[in-house]
């Protein structure tokens, strides 16, 4: 079952044409100072996402393996995306707040556990990665 979503002020559109039943939180620190807090993101392939209103979309390169996008009228967080070569690559990470409607969708994961502030804590038994874990993993990816 598709998913759609949006930015605040509606200038960017998504349709998600695979299922989406699982999300997970990142707790680094770019995505705190991008999101204001968590980020919790759903994992999307890049053929199973399309745009409406992508010209309204500003993308910045985060760091060397991703960037991310953001719409250029309402400063929307709309998504995160792998641009790093291997198998990750051109992977979306859609912001769950941007979706229209999150039913059926489980937290399963976070990652950065270990920069994760005091306070923040989730229900349930989430699968978590440290920093390290992390890194580690991308590099014998990249």
């Amino acid at each position: 079952m598709s998913k759609t979503g949006s930015c605040l002020c509606g200038a960017v559109k998504y349709t998600v044409s695979s299922e989406i039943t699982e999300a997970g939180a990142c707790h680094c620190g770019m995505c705190r100072k991008w999101s204001g807090g968590i980020y919790i993101g759903i994992q999307v392939a890049p053929d199973d996402i399309t745009f409406e209103g992508d010209d309204n979309i500003t993308k910045f390169p985060s760091s060397a393996w991703a960037e991310r996008g953001f719409c250029s009228t309402c400063g929307s967080s709309l998504f995160y995306r792998v641009t790093a070569p291997g198998p990750h690559e051109g992977t979306y990470h859609i912001g769950m707040g941007a979706l229209d409607d999150t039913s059926g969708v489980t937290m399963t994961q976070e990652i950065f556990t270990d920069l994760k502030p005091k306070g923040y804590s989730f229900d349930g038994d989430l699968q978590g990665m440290t920093e390290a874990e992390v890194m580690a993993m991308f590099a014998e990816n990249g």
